[in-house]
């Protein structure tokens, strides 16, 4: 129902009458949704406003679950919920890869070269980091390592990665395993917008929707309980080190502008790009909040 829901809100968007497109623009940047900057006579191109993004944004670093992960215990079951997410980030990643650049034989020209490079410079990090001694891994590899490393369960992450091998749909895999609906429905998003959202919405929720949304105090909180269990948390440390290293920093700024190649000066995908951007802030958060609701049946020690 939602994707039904996001699919008529795009038509809607891409087949509106245009009788001035700077006239449009100029409205929807008063409301805040876009900026404008000239591009050359007779056209404009304008990027993503943050500000539209910022409340979410703001709801989700400021969300009760950091103050609330006072344990051992409660760092490994955020990264049984988080490395879902994780997980589906490298399949929207290479969703973005298909579409961008040929990934099929015979091999042929597809798209902008600049996109291809961008996407595939991204791909390589994510797919192809290192780990703390140096060998080669993914983000998804690594963060799996971790959670093993912190005797987190990763059942879970494990059992849907089998019941995929042995070609069941990721919907009725992610059914199967039972998992709490934060989880199903975070996942269900994503897939969703793999199957049937053009490229430049799938870019939009890859940069904005899926950057660094991980406050400063997450880190210091980790890093406490990293004093306090040395051989628990090394892992984990060094992987949000490089989550920050290489997704906040390298990676944001290639996708930002990968972005800007996709939308190009067509307002109406600015504008599906914000719509989609805002959503997956919006599932980030239940996301959190289903991390949350499990946590609050625990007693805190």
């Amino acid at each position: 129902m939602l994707m039904v829901h996001l699919k008529i809100r795009i038509n809607k968007l891409r087949y509106q009458h245009k009788h001035s497109v700077l006239l449009h623009l100029q409205a929807i940047e008063k409301k805040g949704s876009i900026s404008i900057q000239p591009l050359q006579k007779g056209f404009v191109i304008h990027r993503m406003n943050q500000e539209a993004l910022l409340l979410w944004r703001n709801k989700i670093t400021a969300h009760p679950l950091y103050n609330r992960l006072q344990s051992l215990d409660d760092l490994r079951i955020f990264a049984s919920h988080h490395v879902f997410a994780v997980w589906d980030f490298m399949s929207l990643l290479k969703s973005l890869q298909q579409q961008l650049t040929c990934t099929e034989v015979p091999w042929r020209p597809v798209g902008n070269a600049s996109t291809r490079f961008l996407i595939n410079e991204i791909v390589t990090g994510e797919e192809s980091d290192v780990d703390p001694d140096g060998k080669r891994c993914s983000h998804f590899e690594l963060y799996l390592a971790a959670m093993k490393e912190m005797g987190a369960n990763t059942a879970a992450i494990e059992q849907l990665l089998h019941l995929l091998s042995q070609g069941v749909p990721v919907r009725e895999a992610l059914r199967q395993l039972e998992l709490p609906s934060s989880i199903i429905d975070f996942c269900n998003f994503t897939f969703d917008v793999i199957e049937h959202a053009p490229a430049h919405v799938q870019a939009a929720v890859f940069t904005y929707g899926r950057e660094d949304l991980i406050p400063d105090m997450f880190h210091e909180l980790v890093q406490q309980h990293k004093q306090q269990h040395p051989d628990k948390l090394n892992t984990f440390t060094y992987y949000l080190e490089r989550h920050i290293e290489v997704d906040g920093d390298h990676h944001s700024h290639l996708a930002k502008e990968m972005v800007t190649h996709l939308c190009g000066a067509d307002e109406s995908k600015w504008e599906e790009a914000r719509l989609f951007a805002e959503r997956s802030l919006q599932m980030r958060y239940q996301l959190w909040e289903g991390v949350l609701l499990q946590l609050e049946t625990i007693p805190v020690v």
